[in-house]
């Protein structure tokens, strides 16, 4: 009998919490789009976007608001799937049955954890390209205001073409296609097979070749012995296997990448010994921040079963310090890995592993 009460209670409890956490998801990205285009409308004006485009940098940036605004429709659902039966006094029957509280919170942590799992696939997937692309329409449209320029110039560039190419630049000037001290180096299984150097490239868009200056072009045999060495001081036109899109990739921000391309940075940048310490907590946040929708759930549970008697307005009302003081340490922690006061790994975690303490001591309080 009491199982099949607790089935019962387990379909009631998932069903009210899909249902609020769908209408909490709502309102929250329909709040973030006003006050957005509202921020932005005189941005979209001054420039002349038009409207089509204005709808494309809407519709890429939805993941992102759906990104933020999910931990907090969580909490909301929590608050109030699990207040309306405190409210209605069937936590208190199903306390003097003899119903944990950990049996109760059992299918909100179950939603939590696959919640968790859809975050981190939803900002992996479409959150970096819709962020990819609503930057790439800001710095197109909205030119001098706008919020995502470019670098005008690069520093210490190192591409990778493929496994035995390797390329760095020491500075790269975006809008004149200009590279300084060029080093390309291809690599055969065991030896380098060509080194090529240059003090200046830049790009002809005619030919679709780099116009190189003041160069060396040197081959290489099996043993890695010099066998051929090709100076130039007059400007000449060479195809060197990559072309300015591949430099301004190297400009792009570690939001506009998921998991994984980040993961292919760290790697390249390090074999060019790059610091890579703000890559690294960019990409550890990436898995953190997707365990706050599981964390929150953890806090929320036990704030409103703490007071039965006002169960839905003190859980409402401590529900907005949990999310706030939780994204103030993110940022705190982010802030920490940043300046390498913190190991990156640790700085990404201490705002879950806080407030995943402060939730188990919630729940140890409730119980009693």
């Amino acid at each position: 009998m009491q199982n099949l009460m607790l089935n019962r209670l387990d379909r009631y409890l998932i069903n009210q919490f899909w249902v609020i956490l769908g209408i909490a998801i709502m309102g929250f990205l329909s709040i973030f789009l006003v006050v957005d285009l509202i921020e932005n409308l005189d941005r979209f004006m001054d420039n002349k976007v038009p409207a089509e485009i204005v709808l494309k940098y809407y519709i890429y940036t939805i993941p992102y608001f759906i990104s933020i605004g999910l931990p907090m429709a969580v909490l909301i659902s929590t608050v109030f799937s699990l207040g309306s039966m405190v409210k209605r006094n069937e936590w208190t029957a199903m306390k003097a049955s003899g119903i944990s509280l950990y049996r109760v919170a059992t299918p909100l942590i179950v939603c939590g954890f696959l919640l968790s799992g859809i975050s981190f696939l939803l900002d992996n997937n479409l959150v970096s390209y819709g962020n990819e692309k609503r930057f790439e329409i800001d710095r197109d449209y909205v030119k001098r205001k706008s919020r995502h320029k470019l670098k005008n110039t690069l520093k210490d560039i190192f591409l990778q073409k493929n496994s035995s190419s390797h390329i760095s630049l020491s500075k790269y000037q975006i809008q004149k296609r200009i590279g300084y001290d060029l080093t390309m180096v291809d690599l055969g299984q065991l030896t380098i097979r060509e080194r090529v150097d240059a003090k200046k490239v830049s790009w002809n868009p005619d030919s679709l070749k780099w116009l190189v200056s003041d160069f060396s072009i040197r081959q290489f045999d099996q043993r890695g012995l010099e066998t051929d060495v090709r100076i130039g001081k007059n400007d000449s036109l060479m195809s060197l296997g990559f072309i300015p899109a591949d430099i301004q990739q190297q400009a792009r921000k570690p939001d506009e990448l998921d998991y994984y391309k980040l993961t292919e940075r760290i790697i390249q940048l390090k074999e060019n010994g790059v610091d890579t310490v703000k890559w690294e907590v960019t990409r550890y946040i990436k898995i953190s921040f997707a365990f706050t929708n599981l964390i929150v759930i953890l806090c929320g549970i036990p704030l409103v079963v703490l007071k039965e008697k006002n169960s839905l307005s003190f859980g409402a009302g401590a529900s907005v310090f949990v999310i706030f003081g939780y994204y103030a340490f993110i940022k705190f922690g982010q802030s920490l890995g940043f300046k390498g006061v913190m190991d990156p790994l640790a700085s990404a975690w201490i705002g879950n592993i806080i407030f995943t303490a402060g939730a188990i001591i919630l729940f140890l309080k409730s119980k009693t």
